[in-house]
């Protein structure tokens, strides 16, 4: 059975964490495409290296191209389906508090509006 993966959508219709893989180049977008397709496959059992639990039901999906790390920032919305959050490349060192708080308030906004 696959996993469903679906993009936090906001109040005007931007999809952020989209907008954020869609701004990288062709190469990256396809080793995250990638790590997307594992997560559908593999759903909750996929585990390390590709995932890592942050905090709050948050887990950040991690890419890596070249010397480029990207992160994206999801949660399990229900029992099959993923909502990716937030998108960013990580420089060093855990991931930053601000984007993790970007990532909480959209979860909380999506789960508000999913009532």
């Amino acid at each position: 059975m696959g996993w469903d993966i679906e993009y936090y959508q906001t109040e005007k219709g931007r999809f952020p964490a989209a907008e954020f893989i869609d701004s990288l180049d062709t190469k990256s977008r396809v080793k995250i495409a990638r790590t997307l397709d594992l997560l559908q496959q593999f759903g909750i059992d996929l585990g390390t290296p590709y995932t890592k639990y942050l905090e709050e039901q948050l887990w950040e999906l991690r890419t890596q191209y070249g010397r480029s790390r990207y992160r994206i920032i999801y949660f399990l919305a229900s029992a099959h389906t993923f909502v990716v959050l937030h998108g960013f490349t990580k420089k060093s060192g855990p991931v930053p508090r601000r984007d993790i708080e970007v990532a909480k308030t959209r979860r909380d906004d999506y789960l508000s509006r999913r009532r």
